[in-house]
């Protein structure tokens, strides 16, 4: 049988939906992508059983990202680093002094998520590090400190424009757009409702104690003192006898301060490596990968000045550190090479040819193009795990159905709705690397934190598709965002009266 009748055919959508279903259905995310990326091989070969095991090891080396898979280990030696000094049990009881409530812990690790807006890999993995300590002091689930983590990580970075996301973007829009990428970003950025209305989400569901579906679940079982649910056995790190009685708050604060610091220097300096003139477009062209894996090797050897002198951690203690922080990244580390060989699939099945085929580029300008580009955007992203390869196969398509600017506004709007769609989809995809990353970074079980924040998630999209349907009609950004927000605001009312009233129904 010829593969090529799979390609760039509906069939390109089997080997994702494949894994994400079997992992909802099973829990069980190894077998579930494995599964996924043997039958895509299967497809795209033909199902020749030997070319497809080829195909599918050749897929998986040119799909893997080696820097990002060293940023892991590097930051997991850290995290092992900081629980070994005593460092993040000093900090966690520092922070508890000073943040006396589950709501002030929960807007802390909003408010550092909020500010880590360079790159969504490096917020996932530096908020759990240093919230974790304090959010688990005062019970909160790791299923729930995930979604923090998540809700602050993508929907940020798209709407910052001094990040690696605005560059990505820039770089998809063609030269013959009418309006430059970055011009074209800034003006995106009050119309991308998922990203505006989940954080507004995240400050309702903080300051209001709100919990539903399987998320309140997850929060009950931890004001019992069970902060996993299930799915501790993965985390297991330092013993309680290996952690330093000398540690200090400053054994973690140093280290992170070290992080950021360097993290955003050696962007600043790639980026004027690649001949920018300015901080903004040096963040635009900088080699994000590379300075996060100078910034981790930076701050692992000033561990190494700050913590050996002192005695808090032992140099052998030290070296094993990386082995240890190896094994608490690899459960991380073992989705995203599955989930980018199953990307890697999508590519050689063409799946973005028979999207294209969809769309096509001849749609007019009707009100509904936002709302429709939004949804094809949210299961685009969802199918491949990719907010970044949806917005390189949507954005140009979407600016071609405006030719010559023709009704720019509008283009701007469906451009925000591509955008909005893709982060949803990337949000609610467990195949997604920033998914895995805020698990990683919350140390949560996978699939918990992808089936609680899936419902959260999804309240959100409801709400965008109306959204988009008033941009398509208004053209005004302002009159879109608080109709969206009003809206957003009655169903979590609505939502949270109904759980009031099941909880008191039980009682």
């Amino acid at each position: 049988m010829d593969g090529s009748i799979f390609i760039g055919t509906w069939w390109s959508l089997v080997p994702p939906l494949l894994a994400i279903i079997l992992a909802l259905v099973t829990k069980e995310v190894y077998s579930s992508l494995f599964i996924g990326v043997t039958v895509g091989a299967l497809l795209y070969t033909g199902f020749h059983p030997w070319n497809a095991f080829v195909a599918l090891f050749d897929i998986m080396k040119s799909s893997m990202n080696l820097n990002i898979l060293i940023f892991d280990v590097l930051l997991g030696m850290i995290i092992v680093l900081m629980a070994k000094s005593g460092g993040s049990a000093a900090y966690g009881n520092w922070a508890g002094s000073k943040i006396k409530t589950k709501r002030s812990a929960l807007l802390a690790t909003t408010g550092l998520g909020i500010l880590i807006f360079v790159d969504d890999y490096f917020n996932c993995l530096t908020v759990g590090s240093v919230m974790r300590p304090v959010t688990d002091r005062y019970k909160v689930s790791r299923a729930k400190l995930a979604y923090i983590i998540d809700a602050t990580a993508a929907p940020v970075c798209i709407i910052a424009p001094i990040s690696s996301w605005a560059a990505a973007v820039n770089s998809y829009v063609p030269d013959d757009a009418g309006i430059t990428g970055f011009q074209l970003f800034l003006r995106t950025i009050p119309y991308n409702l998922y990203a505006l209305l989940t954080l507004a989400m995240v400050l309702f569901i903080i300051i209001t104690g709100l919990d539903f579906g399987l998320m309140k679940k997850h929060e009950d079982n931890a004001a019992k003192g069970d902060l996993f649910t299930s799915g501790r056995e993965e985390f297991e790190q330092t013993k309680p006898e290996d952690t330093s009685k000398k540690g200090h708050v400053m054994d973690l604060v140093l280290p992170v301060a070290v992080l950021i610091i360097s993290a955003i220097g050696a962007m600043i300096y790639t980026g004027f490596l690649g001949g920018a003139t300015d901080i903004i477009t040096a963040f635009a062209g900088c080699d994000a990968e590379t300075s996060l894996i100078f910034a981790t090797m930076i701050t692992v050897l000033f561990m190494l000045v700050l913590y050996l002198p002192r005695g808090v951690v032992t140099f052998k203690g030290f070296m094993d550190s990386f082995v240890e922080g190896f094994k608490l990244m690899i459960p991380a580390i073992a989705i995203l090479i599955f989930a980018w060989t199953l990307k890697g699939m999508g590519d050689a099945l063409e799946i973005g040819a028979f999207v294209k085929t969809i769309v096509g580029t001849g749609a007019s300008a009707s009100i509904i193009v936002p709302a429709i580009m939004f949804a094809i955007a949210v299961f685009l992203a969802f199918s491949t795990g990719t907010s970044w390869g949806t917005f390189a196969i949507l954005v140009p398509i979407v600016i071609a159905m405006f030719p010559e600017a023709k009704d720019l506004e509008m283009m701007i709007i469906s451009v925000s709705a591509v955008l909005a769609g893709a982060v949803c989809g990337d949000h609610v995809s467990p195949i997604s690397d920033t998914t895995v990353m805020s698990s990683a970074g919350a140390q949560s079980n996978h699939i918990n934190h992808v089936s609680t924040q899936m419902q959260y998630a999804a309240v959100v999209a409801v709400v965008c598709i109306i959204g988009y349907l008033i941009a398509g009609i208004t053209k005004i950004w302002w009159i879109t965002l608080l109709l969206s927000l009003v809206l957003l605001f009655l169903v979590l009312t609505g939502i949270r009266s109904y759980t009031a009233r099941k909880e008191k129904a039980g009682k």
